[in-house]
C-alpha cells in the first residue's frame, strides 16, 4: 500500500499550539511552514520552535514535513541544519525551479546526515514548483534525487510569475498541473495540488478537489482543518467502486494461481492498469476506514 497524501495541512511554524494539535484533525500529512507564514523578524525563533516541537511532540504517526526557506536566502542553510537534526519525514523545498535546486538540497542534507551520524537517506524531499520555469523543468526536477517523494504546485507564486490571477475554473493552472502530474507519474512519486485559500467557499473548494482528483493528483495542500473532510469525502470510493475493485483483484489472484497471464471478469479482459486502479480504490477505502474484507 502506497502512502496516501489526500490532504497536506499547512501549519504556521511560529504557532506552537497549532503545531501541537495539527495531527488531531486527521490530515494524511502536516506541513509545518518556516517560509511564507513566518515574518523575517521571526525566522530564527520559529526555526527553534519547530526544532523543539519535532523533538518533543508526538504526532501520532502522521507524516510531518517542514517547508524551509530557500537556500538562496539568509535563512535557508540554518533551516536545513536545524530541521534535519529534528528528523521530520521530509523537507519541502519552496520555489523549486531546476534539478540543481533539488541536488543542492540533497547534497546539503547528506552533509548534515554524515556530520551527525544519521543514516544516509533518512530525510526525504518534497519539491514545490511555483513558477513557469519550474513547471517547464518539472520532469527533470522529479528525478533529480532519490530522496524526492513528491512534487507539488504552489499556485499563488505561480500565477504571479505568469502575470495573471487565479480564476474559479483554474484554466491558468491547467498546463502547470499537467506538467507536474506527468513528471510525478514518470518518476513514480506523489503529486499534490495547491491550496485553495477561500476557506468559506466550500462549494468552490469541492469543485476544485473534484477537478484535481479527475486529473490524477494524489491529494491537495490545505490551509484549514475544515477542508479535510471535503477532500476525504471526494477521494473516498463508492460502494459500487469498492465491490467492483474487489472482484477485479480476486480475478487477478485467480489468474495468477492458475499461472495464466490472462485476467477476465464477466467475459471481459482485464488489463494490469485496471488491476492497479482497483488496488488504489481499496487503499482509499481503507484510508476512509471502510472495511473492504
Amino acid at each position: 500500500m502506497q502512502k496516501l497524501r489526500r490532504t497536506m495541512l499547512y501549519v504556521p511554524g511560529n504557532n506552537p499550539g497549532m503545531i501541537r494539535d495539527a495531527h488531531i484533525y486527521g490530515a494524511d500529512s502536516i506541513m509545518i511552514d518556516l517560509e511564507d507564514s513566518v515574518s523575517l523578524y521571526e525566522k530564527d525563533a520559529a526555526r527553534l520552535l519547530v526544532y523543539q516541537a519535532l523533538k518533543t511532540f508526538d504526532f501520532g504517526g502522521t507524516e510531518v514535513l517542514v517547508r524551509v526557506n530557500p537556500l538562496n536566502t539568509p535563512y535557508g542553510r540554518d533551516d536545513f541544519e536545524a530541521i534535519v537534526r529534528a528528523k521530520p519525514t521530509a523537507i519541502r523545498l519552496p520555489k523549486t525551479e531546476t534539478a540543481d535546486d533539488v541536488i543542492e538540497a540533497d547534497e546539503l542534507i547528506t552533509e548534515i546526515e554524515q556530520k551527525i551520524g544519521m543514516e544516509h537517506g533518512t530525510i526525504k524531499l518534497f519539491a514545490a514548483v511555483e513558477s513557469g520555469k519550474g513547471a517547464l523543468n518539472a520532469a527533470q526536477i522529479a528525478v533529480a534525487s532519490k530522496r524526492l517523494i513528491g512534487i507539488a504546485i504552489g499556485a499563488e507564486d505561480f500565477v504571479t510569475d505568469l502575470k495573471t490571477t487565479r480564476s474559479p475554473e483554474g484554466i491558468e493552472l491547467l498546463t502547470a498541473r499537467s506538467l507536474i502530474l506527468f513528471a510525478a507519474r514518470a518518476a513514480g512519486i506523489a503529486a499534490v495540488d495547491t491550496v485553495y485559500s477561500d476557506v468559506n467557499n466550500e462549494e468552490g473548494f469541492a469543485s476544485e478537489v473534484e477537478l484535481i482528483k479527475q486529473l490524477g493528483f494524489d491529494g491537495k495542500s490545505i490551509i484549514n482543518p475544515r477542508q479535510i473532510e471535503i477532500v476525504n469525502r471526494i477521494y473516498t470510493p463508492t460502494e459500487a467502486e469498492i465491490q467492483k475493485s474487489k472482484r477485479i483483484i480476486e480475478a487477478s489472484l485467480e489468474a495468477e494461481a492458475k499461472g495464466s497471464g490472462v485476467i477476465s471478469l464477466d467475459g471481459k479482459m482485464i488489463d494490469r492498469p485496471i488491476v492497479e486502479r482497483a488496488c488504489r480504490i481499496l487503499d482509499l477505502a481503507e484510508a476512509a476506514k471502510i472495511n473492504v474484507e
